[in-house]
């Protein structure tokens, strides 16, 4: 039996997380039971009562909590601690991206066509809301620079959706707090050897009032992460 693990890192999230969440749930995959572990990460709002409640409903939900905030990389490397599954799938709490993408995202690791999977909001498949331009610059640059300094071929390197063999994560030293979790893993994958294949997905991206937290200071930090790890372990 197949165990897909998703990790869906939390923090002051109560507008979305019941709706993501039943949206998971209802994800049809054959043959694939679903693990979903929600680590939250110091919220202070109602997310963490909000998600105690579907857990009474649902066994397959756990809920993990960070005592305080830390990030979005620390709240992914915690939920990596629960991991059961042999596959793992990173999902955001928010309503930017689609679980209805699953088993397309899912398909070229069960047919053992590769190890990891990148879910792209550039290859068009579906109508997408257009990045903001903010989110659209940084993404283009990251991308072009993960090509350049790793000889790598991808489209959106800063995607949520990123899809893992759990003996590739459970490989990698990763040392990221926020929101360099993108930016370590792909460089370090593929410093590895391993090659990312990209599927479309859906897109619908949130503003800053409607509670995006990522920021431009993050966009420099990735850039440095991306430079700093093709030349250090």
């Amino acid at each position: 039996m197949t165990i897909l693990s998703i990790i869906i890192p939390c923090y002051n999230e109560e507008q979305t997380i019941s709706k993501l969440l039943d949206k998971v749930l209802n994800v049809k995959l054959k043959q694939i039971k679903k693990e979903i572990i929600i680590v939250d990460d110091g919220s202070t709002d109602n997310t963490v009562s909000i998600v105690k409640e579907k857990i009474k409903k649902h066994k397959n939900i756990h809920l993990v909590t960070n005592s305080k905030n830390v990030g979005k990389g620390f709240a992914i490397r915690t939920g990596l601690k629960r991991v059961t599954g042999n596959i793992v799938l990173i999902q955001d709490a928010d309503l930017e991206y689609d679980p209805r993408d699953y088993p397309r995202l899912l398909e070229p690791i069960l047919k053992d066509e590769t190890k990891i999977v990148y879910g792209s909001r550039r290859i068009k498949h579906h109508k997408n809301e257009k990045l903001y331009v903010l989110n659209w610059y940084g993404t283009t640059i990251l991308t072009f620079l993960v090509n350049i300094l790793y000889d790598a071929k991808i489209t959106d390197e800063s995607t949520c959706y990123k899809i893992f063999k759990t003996e590739v994560l459970k490989n990698i030293n990763l040392k990221c707090k926020r929101f360099e979790f993108c930016p370590e893993i792909t460089s370090k994958v593929l410093k590895k050897g391993y090659k990312i294949k990209e599927v479309p997905i859906r897109y619908n991206p949130r503003s800053f009032a409607q509670g995006k937290k990522i920021n431009w200071k993050d966009g420099f930090e990735a850039v440095w992460i991306l430079i700093k790890y093709r030349f250090v372990d």
